[in-house]
């Protein structure tokens, strides 16, 4: 057995299949900051990831997991009570599409249930900029963040296709346009992190409204949500275009082994570090990306190694639990905190181990590893 099946299955044994739903091992904002258990991103990212595990190998073990973990957030009714569609928080809807997912995999209506009631009770109302973009919460009115993308156009792409809707692909095709017109820089070819449409919160700046840097995860999210959409939507060529230019661009600022700093740019700034979670989120989606024929064998090596990296290098493999280090707790603009978007912002949030952020996107990474073969 090779060293990533290894970590893969000591983190299935240990550590996700003896997690309690309603209190996750993986999810460590919920452990150090003792939130209460509810519906999340963090969370769906993990279930995501078995899914796509599961699809590999089809070790029920990861299905019946899924289904457990769902249905305790999720009631025969498809309600959800620790979610409200009134938040209009984009984070919410990235577990639609594993809704969608374990009906077409069981035939439960009550996820069928649930991703409808996403849809109707929060997507089609959720408001959204002058350009056609979603806000990216409630609270943060008239604002594009970038890992708002993978949260909602991958689903929205699976919706579009199932029931056969134009209107509602041509809606993804443009918000993902719109996303590189605006917070793209030509310069370095990355994304900056957020974009506000009226230029005044404490972040943005007084005339373009970006974000002042590159958060490398926001970047890997961005990468992620383009591969997806170019699985489920193999013809959309402004998504393949775009994911093609954006990993070749980011591969520009790995280092010699493959890995990405937290702030790519900045290689020589003080506390800058190899950060795991965008790294992966890199090395999945250039992998994925070969797979689909959207960029060539380069790319493929390159995620190759940067995958490698992580394996060699990130995690300690001698106990029972494996241990991914460097994943950066949060990232954010503006709020109760009013994070200002510096360097000096992103390099003060927390750097943890063994978060879903850095094991869900390892897994996605390691799946299409194993389609290589």
């Amino acid at each position: 057995m090779n060293r990533s099946e290894s970590i893969i299955n000591k983190y299935i044994d240990n550590l996700i299949l003896q997690s309690d739903p309603l209190a996750p091992k993986w999810n460590m904002e919920n452990i150090l900051y003792n939130k209460a258990p509810k519906w999340n991103y963090v969370d769906n990212c993990m279930i995501t990831a078995l899914l796509m595990l599961y699809d590999l190998d089809n070790d029920p073990r990861l299905l019946d997991y899924s289904i457990k973990f769902t249905n305790a957030y999720v009631k025969k009714d498809g309600s959800i009570p620790t979610m409200n569609c009134a938040d209009y928080n984009l984070d919410n809807i990235n577990g639609a599409k594993n809704l969608m997912k374990l009906w077409k995999l069981t035939g439960e209506e009550r996820y069928r249930f649930g991703f409808e009631k996403i849809w109707k009770e929060q997507l089609i109302r959720h408001p959204r900029l002058s350009c056609g973009s979603f806000w990216h919460k409630a609270i943060y009115p008239e604002q594009i963040w970038i890992d708002g993308v993978y949260m909602v156009l991958p689903f929205m792409a699976e919706y579009g296709k199932l029931y056969n809707t134009r209107g509602v692909i041509e809606d993804v095709k443009r918000q993902f346009f719109d996303v590189r017109k605006i917070t793209r820089d030509p310069k370095t070819g990355l994304y900056y992190h957020g974009y506000d449409d009226t230029s005044t919160m404490c972040w943005a700046d007084k005339i373009t409204g970006l974000s002042p840097e590159f958060w490398l995860r926001s970047n890997g999210w961005l990468c992620a949500a383009l591969a997806d959409v170019c699985e489920i939507l193999p013809n959309a060529d402004l998504c393949s275009n775009n994911l093609s230019e954006l990993l070749h661009d980011i591969t520009k600022y790995c280092d010699d082994e493959g890995m990405l700093l937290q702030l790519p740019i900045h290689k020589d700034m003080k506390g800058n570090y190899p950060e795991t979670s965008g790294s992966l989120l890199y090395a999945y989606s250039a992998l994925k990306a070969a797979r689909l024929g959207v960029c060539g064998d380069d790319i493929r090596q390159a995620g190759l190694r940067t995958f490698s990296t992580v394996t060699e290098k990130f995690i300690d493999n001698t106990k029972d639990v494996p241990v991914l280090r460097n994943i950066c707790l949060v990232g954010g603009l503006g709020g109760e905190n009013h994070r200002n978007g510096s360097a000096e912002y992103y390099l003060s949030e927390k750097v943890v181990e063994n978060d879903a952020k850095g094991i869900a996107p390892y897994i996605m990474a390691y799946t299409e590893v194993k389609k290589i073969i």
